[in-house]
């Protein structure tokens, strides 16, 4: 089978994409296909309409791989992808809609305050930072609305730290989130087609909990697969599938959350992801018995029965997706 596998893209996820869609190429060689690697620009709908895959990889992190973006072109273009649809996608990419999904949803999600760049240079935003460190506490995580891999992620301890973090943050994106800091274990689920695989909880070194690097350097984060999570397994895998549901995912996701004494707190969900050698999806896929190379298999016979249950790019697909 033809495989388009998209990559890299001009986001600042690049690298990360890089790597992961060369081991998924990779994988699918070794299984037989031909690979077709794609790092997606400009050109992107005119070599897919020239080389004609018969699915595509989505292996493209971040703005533009996981926001929905790439997915709709697929669907115009007829070529079954792989991971969520648009609808997921859009919904998990900003991690402000996503917890207002999550609270409708009651899913448990930890309190927040978020605002734009226009609210902060126009409208005064900054004149409420009192009130919102008021109502949420500190220590507060400061982050960009969108993106991933702990990118202009700041701890604020105090007032004072305040004003570095949303610097920081609005450097990512212009739409910023302040959440209240919970204390616990992070723990990360991960899902192939809603059947959750072994937990997998990350343990990094204190000066790196929010560390781009540390994700991705062997070495800076300890990573524990399958978590122990003894009597919150259950309320962990609840939160994990009522996640699923609530954003719309089908395929393949990954559920970030972090377990208190008084159970688990969602954080996010992952539409597309990583799938580098220290990533958290293929770490729990080989805890389940699942070789890389299986999962990536997997991965692509899902894409290809979504394509047969409603036929992709159609009208009537994408409402049912949005």
């Amino acid at each position: 089978m033809k495989v388009a596998v998209l990559k890299g893209g001009r986001g600042l996820e690049r690298q990360v994409s890089l790597r992961s869609g060369a081991r998924v190429e990779d994988a699918l060689g070794s299984l037989g296909h031909e690979v077709l690697p794609i790092d997606v620009g400009a050109d992107l709908v005119s070599v897919l309409k020239v080389e004609r895959p018969e699915a595509a990889f989505v292996a493209l992190h971040g703005p533009g791989g996981e926001d929905g973006t790439v997915q709709e072109l697929l669907e115009i273009l007829r070529i079954p992808y792989t991971g969520p649809g648009v609808r997921a996608c859009v919904r998990s990419i900003d991690k402000v809609a996503a917890k207002h999904e999550l609270r409708a949803a009651g899913v448990p999600t930890p309190d927040w305050a978020a605002f734009n760049a226009l609210a902060f240079r126009e409208l005064g935003a900054g004149d409420a930072l009192e009130e919102i460190e008021s109502g949420l506490g500190f220590p507060l995580v400061v982050k960009p609305a969108a993106g991933g891999s702990s990118l202009g992620v700041r701890f604020a301890a105090d007032a004072d730290r305040v004003p570095e973090a949303l610097v920081a943050a609005f450097s990512y994106d212009d739409r910023v989130l302040l959440e209240r800091h919970v204390s616990g274990r992070e723990i990360a689920v991960s899902l192939i087609a809603g059947i959750a695989l072994p937990a997998v909880e990350a343990r990094p070194r204190e000066e790196d909990r929010f560390n781009y690097e540390a994700r991705y350097e062997i070495g800076r984060t300890d990573y524990v697969c399958p978590a122990d999570l003894g009597a919150a397994e259950g309320p962990v895998l609840d939160a994990a599938l009522r996640t699923w549901d609530a954003l719309g995912f089908d395929a393949f996701g990954r559920v970030d959350m972090i377990v208190t004494d008084d159970g688990p707190q969602v954080l996010e969900a992952n539409a597309i992801p990583g799938l580098t050698d220290t990533s958290l999806l293929p770490m729990a896929a080989e805890a389940a018995g699942m070789s890389f190379e299986r999962l990536c298999e997997r991965l692509l016979e899902l894409a290809l029965e979504r394509g047969r249950e409603a036929p992709v790019g159609s009208v009537d697909a994408a409402a049912d997706r949005n």
